[in-house]
């Protein structure tokens, strides 16, 4: 297991991320979602450099054809496009508007020509997708409802010989110092969200090595890596932790006692505890992936 600790902010033109946070199901702040994904995604850009090094050293360089599955605001797909710069990406996510604004912002960078997107589930099949030499799925998986189904359209979707590239991540990233009040907190709010997401994200957490293979796959490489991210903080870590906190307190409400919300309330509410105003902020995070091969 590799273990990293960055410090610097990460290369500005290598966005992606794979943390959506696990906050998908919590109503509050509906239109932050797509801010964490990018804070995220430049935060741990080290790690998504290292990461699609390490998958054209197994792709190899003849990659032309590249699906993003939950492709969000395009994170992924933009790193992609820099690393393989004679491919092509077909970003797949079941939103009309993450599709949009990921289809503006390849306008933006002048890689429109070079981005097709496709509003579809992934767990029921890829319409019109053949031939991939790479499919990306980065913290996607984890929200089919029948992954062994999924898995095999994506194996159809992929030439033989293809290369597929999962990332996930293990919940919520950890802000607070691990000991003392704050910390039992933080680990009490994981608690809680780990119950939520167990009865609406059955497959979160899930081996995805043995799916993998069970699904026909050949998995060449498993990796866990945590990350950790202490003082001096990137730009944008302290407005990361505030978005995070913000967003799953909905969803913790009748799941942690009074108590604990109110002292939530306290770390997004402006005043001195405030996490953008802390000194002894981190961001620990773990991130897993798992390379695995359609035999040709």
């Amino acid at each position: 297991m590799a273990h990293a600790h960055q410090h610097q902010h990460g290369p500005a033109a290598a966005h992606s991320s794979h943390a959506h946070a696990h906050t998908h199901d919590s109503d509050a702040t509906p239109n932050g979602l797509p801010e964490i994904l990018d804070l995220d995604a430049a935060l741990f850009a080290p790690h998504l450099t290292a990461l699609t090094g390490r998958i054209a050293c197994l792709a190899g360089d003849d990659i032309r054809n590249i699906v993003d599955l939950g492709s969000g605001t395009g994170t992924g797909t933009f790193a992609l496009l820099e690393r393989f710069p004679t491919a092509r990406v077909t970003a797949v996510d079941s939103s009309p508007a993450m599709l949009e604004r990921l289809a503006s912002a390849a306008r933006d960078r002048g890689l429109g020509g070079r981005v097709n997107t496709l509003e579809a589930d992934a767990g029921a099949g890829l319409p019109g997708v053949v031939d991939a030499d790479l499919v990306w799925a980065s913290a996607s998986l984890h929200h089919l409802d029948d992954p062994a189904t999924a898995l095999a359209g994506i194996r159809a979707a992929l030439r033989p010989g293809g290369l597929l590239a999962v990332a996930e991540v293990d919940g919520m990233p950890a802000f607070l110092p691990g000991s003392g009040e704050l910390g039992a907190l933080e680990t009490r709010c994981r608690k809680a969200l780990d119950g939520l997401h167990a009865e609406q994200l059955p497959h979160r957490g899930a081996d995805w090595g043995s799916l993998l293979a069970a699904a026909g796959f050949a998995v060449e490489q498993e990796r866990a890596e945590p990350w950790e991210l202490r003082a001096p903080l990137p730009e944008g870590a302290s407005r990361y932790a505030y978005l995070v906190f913000e967003r799953i307190r909905g969803s913790l409400v009748g799941r942690i006692s009074p108590e604990d919300l109110a002292a939530l309330d306290r770390l997004v509410d402006g005043g001195p505890e405030d996490v953008r105003h802390r000194g002894d902020l981190v961001v620990r995070s773990l991130r897993e992936t798992w390379m695995a091969r359609r035999s040709a």
